[in-house]
Protein backbone atom coordinates (compact mmCIF):
# COMPACT_ATOMS: atom_id res chain seq x y z
CA UNK A 1 0.00 0.00 0.00
CA UNK A 2 1.42 3.32 -1.19
CA UNK A 3 0.35 6.56 0.84
CA UNK A 4 -0.15 9.73 -0.79
CA UNK A 5 0.50 13.21 0.80
CA UNK A 6 -0.46 16.44 -1.45
CA UNK A 7 0.79 19.47 -0.03
CA UNK A 8 0.61 23.18 -1.40
CA UNK A 9 -2.56 24.19 -2.07
CA UNK A 10 -4.14 27.69 -0.79
CA UNK A 11 -5.33 30.72 -1.38
CA UNK A 12 -4.22 32.93 -4.69
CA UNK A 13 -5.02 35.32 -7.13
CA UNK A 14 -6.39 35.31 -10.26
CA UNK A 15 -3.11 34.86 -12.63
CA UNK A 16 -0.85 34.06 -10.23
CA UNK A 17 0.80 30.57 -9.53
CA UNK A 18 0.87 27.36 -6.61
CA UNK A 19 2.75 24.43 -7.12
CA UNK A 20 1.42 21.17 -5.34
CA UNK A 21 3.61 18.25 -4.19
CA UNK A 22 2.40 14.80 -3.58
CA UNK A 23 4.97 13.08 -1.49
CA UNK A 24 4.89 9.13 -1.91
CA UNK A 25 5.42 6.56 1.02
CA UNK A 26 7.48 4.50 -1.72
CA UNK A 27 8.85 4.10 -4.84
CA UNK A 28 7.15 6.15 -7.55
CA UNK A 29 9.31 4.90 -10.00
CA UNK A 30 7.12 0.86 -9.54
CA UNK A 31 4.02 3.32 -10.83
CA UNK A 32 2.88 2.89 -13.94
CA UNK A 33 1.55 6.52 -13.83
CA UNK A 34 0.88 9.84 -11.52
CA UNK A 35 -2.34 11.77 -12.00
CA UNK A 36 -3.55 14.70 -10.21
CA UNK A 37 -6.91 15.11 -10.17
CA UNK A 38 -9.81 17.76 -9.03
CA UNK A 39 -13.13 18.06 -7.81
CA UNK A 40 -14.91 21.55 -7.84
CA UNK A 41 -17.77 21.70 -5.81
CA UNK A 42 -21.00 19.89 -7.35
CA UNK A 43 -18.80 18.70 -10.16
CA UNK A 44 -17.64 15.36 -10.53
CA UNK A 45 -13.67 14.65 -10.04
CA UNK A 46 -11.46 15.22 -13.71
CA UNK A 47 -8.15 14.30 -14.45
CA UNK A 48 -6.09 17.37 -14.79
CA UNK A 49 -2.41 15.52 -15.59
CA UNK A 50 -0.57 12.45 -16.21
CA UNK A 51 3.01 11.42 -16.38
CA UNK A 52 3.76 7.91 -16.79
CA UNK A 53 7.34 6.02 -15.78
CA UNK A 54 8.36 6.89 -19.41
CA UNK A 55 7.86 10.77 -18.25
CA UNK A 56 5.16 11.03 -21.04
CA UNK A 57 2.43 13.61 -20.32
CA UNK A 58 -0.65 14.45 -20.53
CA UNK A 59 -3.17 17.19 -19.34
CA UNK A 60 -6.90 18.07 -19.53
CA UNK A 61 -7.50 20.69 -22.10
CA UNK A 62 -8.69 23.30 -19.45
CA UNK A 63 -5.29 23.29 -18.58
CA UNK A 64 -2.50 22.69 -21.12
CA UNK A 65 -0.44 25.19 -21.57
CA UNK A 66 -0.62 26.52 -17.74
CA UNK A 67 -0.08 23.51 -15.88
CA UNK A 68 3.18 21.47 -16.11
CA UNK A 69 3.28 18.10 -13.85
CA UNK A 70 6.65 16.41 -13.06
CA UNK A 71 7.97 13.61 -10.92
CA UNK A 72 11.33 13.54 -8.81
CA UNK A 73 11.48 9.36 -8.28
CA UNK A 74 14.66 9.95 -6.33
CA UNK A 75 12.63 11.72 -3.95
CA UNK A 76 9.29 9.80 -4.59
CA UNK A 77 7.78 13.10 -5.25
CA UNK A 78 5.16 14.59 -8.04
CA UNK A 79 5.09 18.12 -8.79
CA UNK A 80 1.54 20.15 -10.20
CA UNK A 81 2.77 23.52 -11.14
CA UNK A 82 -0.44 25.73 -11.64
CA UNK A 83 0.72 29.54 -13.65
CA UNK A 84 -1.75 32.18 -15.11
CA UNK A 85 -4.91 30.20 -12.46
CA UNK A 86 -8.09 31.55 -13.28
CA UNK A 87 -11.31 31.22 -10.64
CA UNK A 88 -12.96 28.16 -12.44
CA UNK A 89 -9.23 26.14 -11.37
CA UNK A 90 -11.06 26.46 -7.83
CA UNK A 91 -10.87 22.44 -7.00
CA UNK A 92 -9.38 20.05 -4.11
CA UNK A 93 -6.77 18.71 -5.92
CA UNK A 94 -5.91 15.06 -5.59
CA UNK A 95 -2.81 13.03 -6.47
CA UNK A 96 -3.65 9.24 -7.94
CA UNK A 97 -0.77 6.64 -8.57
CA UNK A 98 -1.96 3.80 -10.58
CA UNK A 99 0.87 0.64 -9.51
CA UNK A 100 2.38 -1.80 -12.26
CA UNK A 101 -0.13 -4.60 -12.97
CA UNK A 102 -3.15 -2.73 -10.93
CA UNK A 103 -6.31 -1.26 -12.51
CA UNK A 104 -6.97 0.35 -9.29
CA UNK A 105 -5.42 3.59 -8.16
CA UNK A 106 -4.25 4.77 -4.51
CA UNK A 107 -5.54 8.53 -3.49
CA UNK A 108 -4.00 11.21 -1.42
CA UNK A 109 -6.10 13.17 0.89
CA UNK A 110 -6.61 16.49 -1.51
CA UNK A 111 -5.55 20.17 -1.21
CA UNK A 112 -7.45 22.60 -1.48
CA UNK A 113 -6.91 25.26 -4.29
CA UNK A 114 -8.86 28.53 -4.29
CA UNK A 115 -8.28 30.99 -6.97
CA UNK A 116 -9.89 34.67 -6.28
CA UNK A 117 -11.05 36.63 -9.17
Amino acid sequence: QVQLVESGGGLVQAGGSLRLSCAASGSISSMNAMHWYRQAPGKQRELVATITNSGSTRYADSVKGRFAISRDNAKNTVYLQMNSLKPEDTAVYYCAALPAGRSTLYWGQGTQVTVSS
